[in-house]
């Protein structure tokens, strides 16, 4: 088995701001796996957040991939995530490139999508929502009314700044009838989350994501206890272990490759985070469609999607899962995970 790993800085189309900062481009590691003429596509972008780089994973991956390919078997993933879990358990990122390629790499040889090797239906895919990164009030609202127009009904609101509630209110106000969700990404005390509850709930939200401190499991109960508003943990939530902690905490986790180490632990969070009752999330990272594909294909399982990471893109080097509307199309997927190399990139 062949393989090539590639490191993009691809541009955004306009700067995408969370509690966090501020970003401009995204740095996303694509792994191509070649057999036989059949080659898997798997991508991440990494978050510094998660102590790892696209500067990491790439340099790390020629080591891990020298051990997977070691088995020469695609099918055989299970044996390949143990034995990648055993070495790099503190980086899950570069596993995920991994797990996606073999995956990709399967399910195409095998000639099927892979959601239909995971024995999945196409037609249970809920639309995905449409992110507006933090920006001033009147940029906002009106990044929420081009998405609208553009046939999204589901947005994100990132929050987190000194002024959320004028921000929120102003895109309320351009979107009267869309499904608003806010994201503070771990920027409020306990305090300030349930002070916000008043306006959130007054502005309609539909989910709010992680309004305090991943590690503050008490804070993230008494906001959920408080509202009716479902609370979803992200930060609070990176692996199927994290589950049990958190359920009595929250009403729903976020599931994202990228930090669970790919498609064979997801499933096993997702799998975990049913079996207590939490309903789920499939995120994402700003990223190719390289990275966001595998996930779309396991949509079908979940409550939520949010994995428009790709469409914030200026270009991609990839081409993916097509949407209809505000859904992703899995039938249009002939085999594997959909990606493509995109012609036109880099013209």
């Amino acid at each position: 088995m062949n393989w090539t790993v590639r490191l993009y800085d691809l541009p955004l189309a306009t700067p995408f701001g969370i509690a966090r900062g501020t970003s401009a481009t995204s740095e996303t590691v694509v792994v191509e796996l070649e057999r036989d003429d059949v080659t898997g596509v798997g991508g991440v972008a990494p978050s510094p957040y998660y102590d790892e780089t696209a500067t990491s994973v790439a340099e790390l991956l020629p080591e891990m991939l020298a051990v997977g390919t070691d088995l020469d078997d695609p099918h055989n993933g299970q044996r390949l995530d143990r034995r990648l879990h055993e070495r790099w358990p503190a980086q899950p990122a570069a596993r995920a490139a991994v797990s996606i390629a073999l995956a990709d790499l399967a399910a195409r040889e095998l000639g099927t999508p892979l959601y239909r090797q995971l024995g999945l239906d196409p037609e249970a895919v809920p639309p995905t929502t449409y992110t507006v990164g933090i920006d001033p009030p009147e940029r906002m609202a009106g990044k929420a009314r081009a998405a609208v127009d553009a046939g999204f009904s589901q947005l994100k609101v990132k929050l987190g700044t000194d002024d959320d509630r004028t921000r929120l209110e102003a895109v309320r106000e351009a979107v009267p009838d869309a499904d608003l969700r806010v994201d503070a990404n771990a920027a409020w005390t306990p305090d300030e989350a349930v002070a916000a509850l008043g306006w959130l709930e007054t502005a309609d939200v539909s989910l709010l994501e992680q309004p305090v401190g991943a590690g503050d499991r008490e804070g993230l109960r008494r906001v959920t206890e408080a509202t009716p508003i479902p609370v979803c943990a992200d930060e609070s939530c990176v692996t199927p272990r994290d589950v049990p902690r958190i359920a009595d905490a929250c009403d729903v986790v976020n599931v994202k490759l990228v930090k669970c180490g790919g498609i064979r632990p997801a499933l096993r969070l997702l799998h975990a985070a049913d079996a207590h009752g939490l309903s789920t999330m499939l995120g994402c990272m700003v990223a190719s469609n390289a990275a966001i594909a595998a996930a779309v294909h396991l949509a079908p399982l979940v409550d939520y999607v949010d994995l428009d990471g790709a469409l914030l893109l200026d270009s991609d080097p990839y081409e993916g899962v097509g949407l209809d509307g505000d859904v992703f199309d899995l039938q249009t997927v002939e085999r594997g995970t959909g990606v493509q190399r995109n012609a036109g990139f880099g013209d």
